[in-house]
């Protein structure tokens, strides 16, 4: 037995958090930036959600449970025409018919507007975009009735599409990461993007799971930082393909582009962001999270 580290008697937790409902449909709990699995809610906003396949569905039975067109069911989840999922797969669920879409640098409302077919007017209003706003690359918004328009050859292969790894069922590699958080406590298992949470002193050094290049340094040291309920957080791609994140962070020392090795000190344990305690958020994308 031992007490809680923080006033919250569950412990430190937070960062992307997926709230099963029925024992089949996954619900990202709510946060004030998006991400894939912590999007902006408003009085006319519904959250993205992740459905879990069963048995005997099919994706035009899916895109009709949902009221959604089949073609978003199929953008939402890099999934090319004429495509099959089996029992267990999930499958991100928009609130709307559209196109989600993540800010890139030099992207305009009015470009993003055009590239999909969409309303300025809708894609303003949907997100609680104030007019003239800047975006901030990394940022998701929905485009409602948004339709794409060309088909990528990275959208029709989702073997190497970021978002097909996540949703597939992640692979072993055992041995290749090693701890983020030596002498930390694990108070909440895989959630969110892969992620898990595990718990230390403000200030407690994160190390990098495996070597690497930083691919997203996030810090915003005046104020708390969201960035999608993350806070301060990093990034790193790894040479299997594979990428980790660390998350609620209260300092960060790397920066993006900077060559990482496994064990190097990247940063420190925070409460920023969508958290209620200090805690490190740790994610694997591409394969099964050791911890």
């Amino acid at each position: 037995m031992e007490a809680a580290a923080n006033v919250d008697p569950r412990g430190a937790r937070g960062g992307g958090d997926i709230t099963i409902l029925d024992g089949s449909v996954l619900v990202p709990d709510s946060g004030p930036s998006g991400t894939i699995a912590d999007i902006q809610q408003n009085d006319h906003q519904g959250g993205i959600s992740l459905y879990v396949v069963r048995g005997g569905d099919t994706l035009p039975s899916v895109a009709k449970m949902f009221q959604l067109s089949l073609s978003t069911i199929l953008w939402a989840n890099d999934l090319p025409a004429g495509a099959t999922i089996h029992e267990g797969q999930m499958l991100t669920i928009l609130p709307m018919d559209g196109v989600q879409y993540t800010i890139k640098k030099g992207d305009t409302i009015q470009g993003v507007a055009k590239k999909y077919g969409a309303k300025i007017s809708d894609i303003l209003e949907y997100n609680d975009i104030i007019p003239g706003a800047i975006l901030s690359v990394g940022d998701v918004i929905m485009v409602p009735n948004g339709k794409v328009v060309t088909a990528a050859s990275s959208r029709t292969n989702p073997v190497t599409s970021s978002r097909a790894r996540l949703i597939a069922t992640f692979p072993a590699v055992s041995g290749y990461f090693a701890n983020p958080l030596p002498g930390g406590r694990r108070t909440q298992g895989i959630h969110g993007y892969n992620g898990v949470d595990i718990a230390a002193t403000i200030g407690s050094s994160v190390y990098a799971a495996a070597d690497g290049v930083v691919t997203t340094s996030h810090f915003r040291p005046l104020t708390d930082p969201w960035f999608g309920g993350y806070g301060n957080y990093i990034d790193i791609a790894h040479p299997n393909g594979t990428q980790t994140r660390y998350a609620h962070l209260s300092a960060v020392y790397v920066a993006v582009g900077a060559k990482i090795s496994q064990g190097q000190p990247i940063g420190e344990v925070g409460n920023t962001g969508r958290s209620t305690g200090p805690h490190l958020h740790f994610e694997v994308h591409g394969a099964k999270n050791p911890f």
